[in-house]
């Protein structure tokens, strides 16, 4: 039999009813399409979960964004506070679907499967059977997005990192959406809530956990542990909307505040990468081609009417293969400068400065290849042991940087195609280090990272 989680707060928090639902939901929509948008594709909202009279407007102001995204986003993961039930980590739901006034939504129970390895995380309905957090934001999630399937999480008692964790490994592409919810100050007089407010407000616009005081938001866990992501992979946050009751339909003296914004991954993305990717070939080209006129003298010189993006921070590696074989490759495994900053300097030492080659001469230009990977930025990972990193790791998909006890090494994700087996791939990577293959350590750290490759 299908395992179905009844609405709990439908008739209370937001219509039971599927026409007045739907209504209400149209309303709020058309009000939010009103105001300027953004055309950009957001990979996480944070947006609120009051009773629809009171945040439902602020609440659209983030949903309206999604409009353009359906049948894109097909996964949607939403995490948010518990009020009811007191517990420590991070709870799922063991519901094979939700109940909806607009219709029955599937769970992503092969999602939750995966998360269930995670340290923290369990499965608890008991926190999901009257939590208001996540069900109010079910409705306007399907007026938007029609069919997905949804991971729900209850987050209680739990460090912003262990979330943070939990995000990381729900995280998905393009057809999966992260959704945060949360309220603001909690029943507080108008010009005092609208203080705290901006303070959590900036907090949240600085990506800063430790920002959020225990007064600024009920959702300051799961909010801090999208704000750790955020910061992790480069994201840019975009504040929404930020009102309170008493600007919606309650009175003055005892508010509640609420906000909304939209959290977009970085412009530098792949789509924009590839689009100049001959550019920063043809770039890279020039600073070898340099060095080999002016007896080895590095070029760093960017043309003023370059595209917007070679300005952006970019951690780029550049390999050079001569008839089948490495001759060498340098790299950023973190962005400090501009993009085509890092891919002039590091063509320039790939050619010249790599200490496992001799200098490049003009005789070997004739076979040169050339390529570049540009990199995601790192995203820690978090394991019990060396079977649980290779279980996480994706074949072909993943770079990885690992570092003990001062030692450190990388492998991009290209290295997959010499080494596919994943015991392999890290024994390899250990060797490089200068660790022993069987290395293991309470201390051992590890991130991901994904690439994106031009040229030959």
């Amino acid at each position: 039999m299908t395992a179905i989680r009844p609405a709990a707060v439908a008739g209370m928090f937001y219509p039971a009813d599927f026409a007045e639902a739907n209504r209400q939901l149209t309303a709020f929509l058309e009000e939010a399409k009103s105001r300027p948008g953004d055309s950009r594709t957001p990979k996480a909202l944070i947006a609120p979960h009051a009773g629809w009279v009171y945040s439902g407007a602020v609440a659209a102001s983030a949903y309206v964004l999604l409009l353009p995204l359906r049948g894109t986003i097909r996964r949607v993961v939403l995490l948010g506070p518990s009020h009811r039930v007191a517990f420590r980590g991070l709870a799922l739901s063991d519901a094979d679907q939700w109940a909806s006034p607009l219709g029955p939504v599937s769970l992503d129970r092969e999602g939750a499967e995966a998360l269930k390895a995670l340290p923290g995380v369990g499965v608890l309905d008991q926190a999901h059977a009257q939590e208001h957090s996540l069900e109010v934001h079910v409705p306007f999630l399907q007026a938007v997005l029609g069919e997905f399937k949804l991971l729900p999480i209850v987050v209680g008692d739990a460090p912003a990192d262990l979330v943070a964790g939990v995000i990381d490994a729900a995280w998905g592409g393009p057809e999966t959406l992260i959704v945060v919810s949360t309220d603001l100050s909690h029943y507080l007089g108008y010009d005092e809530c609208r203080r705290l407010d901006q303070t959590t407000v900036a907090a949240i616009e600085g990506l800063d956990p430790a920002g959020i005081g225990r007064e600024g938001a009920c959702g300051r866990v799961p909010v801090g542990g999208l704000l750790l992501c955020a910061k992790q992979r480069g994201l840019e946050i975009v504040t929404l909307d930020v009102r309170n009751s008493g600007d919606t339909a309650g009175p003055k003296d005892r508010v509640v505040g609420y906000g909304s914004w939209a959290l977009y991954e970085s412009d530098g993305g792949e789509a924009a990468i590839r689009a100049v990717g001959p550019a920063l070939v043809d770039a890279a080209w020039a600073s070898i081609r340099h060095g080999l006129d002016n007896g080895f003298a590095p070029h760093a010189r960017i043309e003023a009417d370059a595209p917007k993006v070679f300005g952006k921070p970019g951690a780029v590696f550049v390999t050079l293969n001569r008839h089948g074989r490495l001759r060498g490759c340098i790299g950023s495994p973190v962005a400090w400068r501009g993009l085509a900053e890092d891919v002039l300097d590091n063509a320039f030492k790939a050619a010249f400065k790599d200490p496992r080659f001799p200098p490049l001469t003009r005789d070997e230009l004739d076979g040169l290849e050339l390529s570049l990977s540009v990199l995601t930025p790192p995203v820690p990972m978090r394991f019990k042991d060396e079977a649980d990193l290779l279980a996480q790791l994706r074949v072909r998909i993943d770079g990885l940087i690992i570092e003990d006890q001062g030692k450190r090494a990388l492998f991009l994700p290209s290295v997959w195609e010499q080494l596919p087996d994943k015991a392999q791939f890290i024994a390899h990577l250990k060797a490089k280090a200068g660790m022993a293959q069987n290395h293991w350590s309470p201390s051992f750290k590890a991130s991901t990272f994904q690439a994106v490759e031009i040229g030959k």
